[in-house]
């Protein structure tokens, strides 16, 4: 699974079955309820691994943004125990706008393709 967490809007993806490819899935508000969307996708879609973007500003350092990152990893961490590995998100949902235009699915492309750079790094090895 892939994530592209913002702070108004989650994006989510997923591999096909070997792993080797990423497709977005659907978007979902980052409110009271993500926590229990997030894990309703899981258990659904058997997931056994997260990729979350990284987000960190040109320099390297964390933005505004990670905190939340961090606290969410803690959340699922702690209720699900999944690995959870953090892939650079820096200008995924630029490259996605540029790929497909703004619409209802841009964070979910945003997602996959940070769930995409994950596979091709990891896959390599």
């Amino acid at each position: 699974m892939g994530i592209d967490y913002g702070s108004k809007r989650v994006g989510v993806a997923f591999t096909d079955e070997s792993g080797s490819m990423a497709f977005p899935h659907k978007v979902l508000n980052n409110d009271k309820d993500l926590l229990k969307s997030i894990f309703k996708l899981i258990n659904e879609k058997e997931v056994g691994e997260i990729v979350i973007g990284h987000s960190l500003d040109k320099d390297g350092n964390p933005n505004k943004i990670n905190r939340a990152i961090e606290e969410f990893i803690t959340d699922v961490t702690l209720e699900l125990g999944l690995p959870i590995h953090l892939e650079s998100e820096i200008y995924t949902t630029q490259a996605a706008l540029r790929i497909q235009g703004r619409n209802d699915m841009t964070d979910a492309a945003a997602a996959a393709l940070i769930l995409d750079n994950y596979l091709t790094r990891n896959n390599k090895k």
